[in-house]
């Protein structure tokens, strides 16, 4: 079926994405090298409480997104971290989120924040938009794209916001930054940049990135509009200053 510039195509075929198994199972699969984080919050009060109330709301019929919570942690080595990306909580609507902070599954349509993001990488790498919004060639190269929460109720934008995903997704940022070997850590938007704090102690061999949201209502205000930003190009050159070629085009 013919795109748009962006190349939507019809969003039925694209797989269910809702949780379909408890929480806990999805903890028991998260890789090795991040466990050790995972399992100190699982095992911590706010870890169990959390746990709980996920799968309360399950079986209680409720649909929650995303059916691969950690997605984000399979697909991205923690030693090979070059950049992180961070969200605030997963898309809301049938077979949008699949666990990667900004990306759809191939044959949904693109989001606004994310075509915002395909227009600033445009802009400033002549990089021509996708034909989808699938972000996991990214997360493969060591783009970690980390929503601050990692579930959501259908239709219910940040539902699952004050239920203690914070307190996994902030000892996930803050391991990263302490991790040997610098980082480029992208914070667009208040939401992330309230997270500098857990950066800032080692940035002296990270590149902190501020902006705006990506998001229509922001993307193009002040202070710091993310159109223009130039972020992309400032990840790739910092890399390649180490020499690592980055790349931002997808498959």
């Amino acid at each position: 079926m013919p795109g748009d510039l962006f190349g939507e195509v019809a969003a039925a075929a694209a797989p269910v994405n809702r949780l379909s198994v408890p929480l806990a199972d999805c903890f028991d699969a998260v890789p090795a090298d991040w466990r050790d984080l995972t399992e100190s919050f699982r095992r911590s009060a706010a870890g169990q409480a959390l746990i709980q109330r996920v799968e309360q709301s399950r079986l209680a019929g409720d649909t929650i997104y995303p059916g691969d919570v950690f997605a984000a942690l399979k697909h991205t080595r923690r030693a090979q971290v070059r950049v992180v990306i961070l969200g605030q909580d997963p898309y809301h609507g049938p077979n949008q989120a699949h666990g990667l902070a900004f990306s759809v599954l191939p044959g949904v349509k693109v989001p606004p924040s994310l075509r915002n993001i395909f227009k600033e990488i445009q802009r400033d790498l002549a990089i021509a938009p996708p034909t989808h919004g699938c972000l996991q060639s990214w997360a493969e190269q060591g783009v970690l794209l980390l929503n601050t929460t990692l579930t959501v109720a259908e239709a219910q934008a940040a539902s699952h916001a004050a239920w203690g995903w914070d307190v996994l997704t902030d000892l996930l940022i803050a391991a990263v930054a302490q991790d040997v070997g610098p980082k480029v850590f992208m914070l667009w938007g208040a939401h992330a940049q309230r997270k500098r704090a857990l950066i800032e102690g080692h940035a002296q061999q990270h590149e902190l990135l501020l902006s705006n949201h990506p998001s229509p209502l922001s993307a193009t205000r002040g202070p710091v509009p993310f159109i223009g930003c130039g972020h992309f190009r400032a990840a790739q050159d910092f890399w390649a200053s180490h020499g690592v070629a980055l790349g931002w085009r997808l498959p």
